[in-house]
């Protein structure tokens, strides 16, 4: 297939979803992934788009009020100049190139850049430290690095034959990014791009072991992300808000790929401090349609006040971590709009969601997305198909939006793939409707007595409680029923911690949860966070074993 049939192909599939968005069966039924033998979204999808295109594609609004708007056609020239800049500097197919940039248009154009020249991105936040990028560096084999100016010094313990480039300021020994200006705006590639050529090299945030390497190509993102501008309702022209830092796998998802597949602008808010009212002022200035947020940002929002947003967005969804009911009802209040749901991984595009315009069933994450033929595991016999088990994905015609597998760990990969299926890690159940609620991880999830506990679904009912901003709930050892659960939380404002909010957090407990259920500890506590903002509820429940947690944990016996 040519460059221009695979264009079409892309866009024929694009249109189809655009046209069925409200329309699940049709979509679902209806929607064939495309699978172009090459294919390089941003020459053969982007450029196509931008040419003559004067419309806003990303809008970036400091904290201090200074803006950038950029349009698709600038976008095009400026990362045609960094692309033949970063090939002067001695970037070639297959080169791995750390990006560690802030949400600024630097990121953006160095991406469009870098799938130009088939070179391989490993996206990494600002956060990271010397450790982790040197994890980095010698796992992702890394050949250049493109960082902020301020972070150069970080690199000084990373050792490596790697070509340095600094962006927003001098540092000795590195390359200038701003020297990319000057380049030349016209781009000739210097090789077709073959569709299963490695794209994107991402080190998983890490919440129960070791960062794993997912290895996504020219197509398993660019393509696979049609899903993901599905679930979200974006069409040509919104302008879309996704709150996330970049580095992370959902920064690409609604921030480059899903947002640009349906020719809707990336608009961003930066900010030092999260600030609600701030955020929903600039919604309101700038007109967003549409918007998704992790659930840590949702839990946050709904302590502040949301009719301060005049005209909420058309649009709104959630993705990171399961979405609790309570937020969901908050939000429903003040909008007058249903956060939707949405379930995939670093590993995948969206797999499971609640679209627009589809009728939503209370704590369900929805039905598969188009593209992808979900099953239930079941754990005991390893049969699909079943009522509760773990979410895995129909490997006898592999969706586009699944990674190749985990760089350089072949058993890995082997047993995520066995048996014909991708195995998720997380457990769902399954109603006569097809819709999939969530269980909790396969590791999170514990016996109580001989019942099977899910950490989430006690966790929201924590939430449904005014005192309470955040929640996380472990096992901790009990010598009558093995194990209890244990909810470490974090206070809303005008709450002290202390034994009068355990006594009315256990008979909130009590009243709205099952006996078995029932939270028998409680411990006011931050909650450990990966830099992706994901709660490490692996340490919570370390920390509990090892009986290390804080000196003032309160019992529901002693306080009845």
């Amino acid at each position: 297939m040519s460059a221009s049939g695979a264009t079409e192909r892309f866009r024929e599939a694009r249109d189809f979803l655009l046209r069925h968005r409200e329309d699940y069966r049709t979509a679902y039924d209806g929607f064939d992934w495309p699978r172009p033998a090459r294919f390089n979204w941003a020459l053969d999808w982007f450029d196509v788009i931008a040419a003559g295109n004067g419309r806003t594609a990303l809008h970036i609004v400091e904290e201090d009020g200074s803006e950038t708007r950029l349009t698709f056609a600038e976008m095009s020239a400026r990362s045609n100049r960094v692309a033949n800049w970063l090939r002067a500097q001695g970037v070639r197919p297959g080169d791995r190139l750390i990006v560690m940039l802030g949400n600024q248009a630097e990121l953006w154009e160095t991406a469009l850049a870098a799938m130009k020249l088939r070179a391989v991105v490993i996206p990494a936040t600002p956060l990271l430290g010397p450790g982790d990028l040197r994890d980095r560096v010698e796992r992702g084999k890394a050949r250049h690095v493109v960082v902020r100016a301020a972070d150069t010094g970080k690199f000084d313990a990373v050792p490596g034959e790697y070509t340095r480039i600094a962006v927003g300021g001098a540092a000795p020994g590195w390359a200038a990014y701003e020297e990319a200006h000057a380049a030349d705006s016209g781009f000739t590639p210097d090789g077709p791009t073959e569709a299963d050529d490695p794209l994107m090299l991402y080190f998983t945030s890490g919440t129960t072991a070791r960062p794993k390497l997912v290895e996504h190509t020219h197509t398993s993102y660019p393509v696979g992300h049609l899903a993901t501008m599905y679930w979200i309702g974006l069409r040509p022209g919104d302008v879309h808000l996704n709150i996330s830092s970049p580095g992370w796998a959902k920064h690409a998802w609604s921030n480059l790929f899903a947002p640009w597949n349906a020719e809707a602008t990336v608009f961003i808010h930066n900010y030092t401090r999260f600030d609600p009212a701030r955020l929903m002022a600039e919604m309101d200035r700038h007109g967003v349609t549409t918007f998704c947020a992790p659930p840590t940002v949702w839990r946050m929002l709904i302590q502040a006040d949301l009719s301060a947003l005049r005209t909420p967005p058309r649009e709104v969804v959630a993705a990171g971590e399961p979405l609790n009911p309570e937020v969901i009802a908050a939000v429903r209040r003040s909008w007058n709009l249903t956060v939707r749901d949405g379930f995939g991984q670093t590993e995948t595009a969206v797999q499971v969601s609640n679209s627009p315009g589809q009728p939503l069933k209370p704590g369900s994450m929805g039905r598969p997305g188009p593209g992808f033929r979900v099953t239930l595991i079941d754990p005991v016999t390893g049969a699909p198909d079943a009522e509760e088990g773990e979410i895995a994905l129909d490997l006898s015609t592999p969706p586009v939006g699944l990674m190749t597998g985990y760089h350089g760990d072949a058993e890995r990969t082997s047993e995520a793939m066995a048996g014909g299926y991708y195995r998720t890690g997380d457990i769902a159940s399954r109603d006569e409707d097809g819709y999939l609620f969530y269980v909790g991880r396969a590791d999170d999830v514990f016996k109580a007595s001989d019942y099977k506990v899910s950490p989430f679904e006690l966790e929201s009912a924590l939430l449904e409680h005014e005192a309470v901003a955040e929640a996380a709930v472990v096992p901790a050892p009990d010598a009558v029923r093995l194990a209890v659960p244990k909810a470490y939380v974090v206070l809303a404002d005008g709450w002290e911690p202390g034994p009068a909010t355990a006594k009315a957090l256990f008979a909130h407990s009590r009243a709205v949860l099952a006996p078995y259920q029932r939270i028998r500890r409680i411990e006011f506590a931050e909650l450990p966070k990966t830099v992706s903002g994901k709660i490490r509820r692996v340490e919570l429940r370390e920390r509990t074993a090892a009986g290390t947690g804080a000196a003032e944990e309160y019992h529901e016996g002693d306080l009845r």
